[in-house]
């Protein structure tokens, strides 16, 4: 049995006429009658009754229009849908990122992308920065959202949008009315840090004050920015953070330009090179746009 007998036998019955259906399907009249013969002999049924007058279908007939319709249907969703796939309209993408990120335009995309592509399907998995490329470079994940760039034989990175360090500190703080500070303007206070082991952006900020002639006094390491700004809205010290922890609803602690040209950290998304996955390249362009256009607006 093919598909094209059940079209051939869906025309028939729906306009119960050799002539019209074999116009309809744009062939002659033979053709269509030889494949309704065909289909009826490998089904061991009539589905028609002919008379010199008309053409009528059999009570077979009538429950077998019925189960063709359902396959058609599902063939035309079925064909809709891997066409979606194939063009970045529909998919399941696993995102790794850290907490930070939930403070940034992320969560507003996401609901925003769950209006315009509903059928992207976008699972967010919370991993260490360090953890997540693992996991890129292991299949685990789609899309590592990082503040750190990568492109190397396997993986690439692409601009999501700048988000430079400010310095988190209690309202209270000695340097909390300051427009902007610089790093040896912080040199002996007691720091709220990232784990180094677990993000080369942690790294970097160590490295900046190393450059700058001190290391941090560090009285907590913590794996995430949330964390960090806990600790400092409870006194324990300053933080240096992206500038989308502004967002951190947190009204006892104020917020610091830091004026440090070789810190200006960004977003990204990082994904493989062998990426095949075309939801993967709308998520990234469709995320960059938007944070574009949020920026822009909050111009």
């Amino acid at each position: 049995m093919e598909l094209r007998q059940l079209r051939y036998f869906t025309a028939l019955a729906e306009e119960l006429n050799f002539t019209r259906a074999a116009e309809r399907l744009h062939i002659s009249q033979p053709p269509l009658s030889a494949q309704i013969a065909q289909l009826e002999e490998e089904l061991g049924v009539r589905l028609f009754d002919r008379t010199s007058r008309k053409v009528v279908l059999t009570d077979a007939g009538v429950a077998f229009l019925r189960d063709v319709r359902v396959i058609q249907n599902r063939l035309k969703e079925a064909t809709q849908r891997v066409r979606n796939i194939h063009s970045g309209l529909a998919g399941r993408i696993e995102v790794g990122l850290s907490g930070s990120h939930f403070l940034g335009p992320l969560p507003d995309f996401i609901g925003a992308l769950a209006t315009t592509h509903p059928n992207i399907d976008v699972v967010l998995i919370e991993m260490a920065p360090n953890d997540q490329l693992e996991a890129l470079r292991e299949q685990r994940i789609d899309v590592s959202v990082s503040r750190q760039w990568i492109e190397d034989d396997w993986l690439c990175s692409h601009l999501l949008w700048p988000d430079p360090l400010v310095v988190a500190m209690p309202a209270q703080h000695r340097l909390a009315g300051s427009t902007a500070l610089h790093l040896t303007e912080l040199a002996h206070e007691r720091f709220v840090m990232l784990r180094r082991e677990t993000s080369l952006f942690a790294e970097q900020v160590y490295g900046a004050c190393a450059a700058r002639g001190f290391t941090p006094h560090v009285v907590q390491s913590v794996a995430e920015v949330p964390a960090q700004l806990s600790l400092v809205s409870a006194g324990l010290g300053i933080a240096l953070v992206p500038a989308s922890a502004r967002r951190y609803p947190a009204p006892e602690l104020v917020f610091c330009r830091l004026d440090e040209p070789q810190l200006t950290p960004s977003v990204h998304a990082v994904i493989r090179k062998d990426n095949q996955k075309a939801a993967v390249d709308t998520f990234v362009h469709r995320l960059a746009a938007y944070a574009q256009e949020a920026d822009a607006a909050a111009l």
